[in-house]
C-alpha cells in the first residue's frame, strides 16, 4: 500500500488536480476527500471531477476523516488547499492526529507559523507549508536573492484570478522575507510620499519592501520582483499559466513530509 493522502479543499481547481495527481503517481492512494460545501457531501470525487466513479465519498467533517486515517493507516498526509480562515485550525488539527499536513493554502501570519512550529516540535510530526508548489517559483525568489546583492531597490508585483481571498500573496510575502534576511534595507526614501488614494503605492513588507496586488479574472499566478538603480531596471517574472505546474512540488512535499519530525516552511528547503 502507499502513502494515504486526504484532499482537504477536494472541490476546488487546485483540489481537483491534486487528486488528478494523486490517482496517477505510483505509492500515492487516495484515502478521502473533504469539502465543505455541503451541496458536494456524499457524492463520489470521483465522478465530481470527471475520473469515474472512485468509491470515495466527499465528506464535509474534516477532524472525523482526520480520526479515520490516523486510525486505518499509518504516516498519513493531508494536502490543505481550503481557505486562509481556516488554514491554522486544519494544520493544529491534523497534527493533533498525527496526520502530516501539506500546506497550500496561504494567510497564515507570522505568528501562526510560530505557534505551528513549536506544536509540530513537540509531537514530532512532520508538516510542510509551501507558499507555492511551483519550482519555478523557487528559482525566481534564488536569482532575486542574488540581484538583491547588487540593487538597493526593489518592489514586488504579484497578480492572481480574482478569486483568490488573500493579498499579498504568500508567495510574494515570502519573497519579501527572503529579501529582507539578506541583511539590508532597500529603498531608501529620497522625498516625502503622499499618497493621494490610500493604499497607491502598495503594502509595506519587511526591510521597506513594497508589494502590489493585482486581482483579475483570465490570471493564475503571475509575480514580478524589479529591482531599479541608475539607468537599469532588472525585472524578474514567474507566471503560472496552468495550475499543473504546481503538481510535480505537491508529490515532492507528499513524499517528504513522511519523514519529516518538524515543519518545514518554503519548498526550496526540500530541493
Amino acid at each position: 500500500m502507499g502513502i494515504p493522502v486526504v484532499v482537504n479543499g477536494a472541490t476546488g481547481k487546485m483540489g481537483r488536480e491534486i487528486i488528478k495527481t494523486i490517482m496517477n503517481a505510483p505509492g500515492l492512494d487516495l484515502f478521502g476527500a473533504v469539502a465543505h460545501n455541503p451541496k458536494w457531501e456524499g457524492q463520489d470525487i470521483g465522478e465530481v471531477i470527471g475520473l469515474g466513479a472512485l468509491e470515495i465519498p466527499i465528506t464535509k467533517d474534516y477532524e472525523p476523516m482526520m480520526a479515520m486515517l490516523s486510525q486505518e493507516r499509518e504516516l498519513g498526509v493531508v494536502v490543505d488547499v481550503t481557505h486562509p480562515s481556516a488554514v491554522y485550525g486544519n494544520i493544529r488539527t491534523a497534527i493533533a492526529y498525527g496526520v502530516r499536513p501539506v500546506v497550500g493554502t496561504t494567510g497564515l501570519s507570522i505568528n501562526q507559523i510560530k505557534d505551528l512550529t513549536e506544536f509540530a516540535d513537540k509531537a514530532s510530526t512532520g508538516c510542510i507549508v509551501a507558499p507555492n508548489f511551483c519550482i519555478g517559483v523557487v528559482l525566481m525568489q534564488q536569482a532575486a536573492l542574488q540581484a538583491s546583492k547588487y540593487f538597493d531597490n526593489v518592489e514586488i508585483i504579484e497578480l492572481h484570478h480574482n478569486q483568490k481571498a488573500d493579498a499579498p500573496s504568500g508567495t510574494a510575502a515570502q519573497t519579501a522575507q527572503l529579501l529582507a534576511e539578506m541583511g539590508k534595507t532597500y529603498n531608501a526614501q529620497l522625498v516625502a510620499e503622499t499618497e493621494t488614494i490610500p493604499g497607491a503605492r502598495g503594502g509595506l513588507a519587511e526591510e521597506n519592501i513594497r508589494i502590489h496586488s493585482v486581482r483579475l479574472p483570465g490570471f493564475v499566478a503571475r509575480q514580478e520582483v524589479i529591482f531599479g538603480a541608475a539607468g537599469q531596471i532588472y525585472t524578474i517574472k514567474h507566471e503560472a499559466t496552468d495550475r499543473g505546474c504546481y503538481m510535480p512540488g505537491v508529490e515532492l512535499c507528499i513524499r517528504k513530509a513522511i519523514a519529516l519530525k518538524s515543519l518545514v516552511y518554503g519548498l526550496e528547503k526540500l530541493l
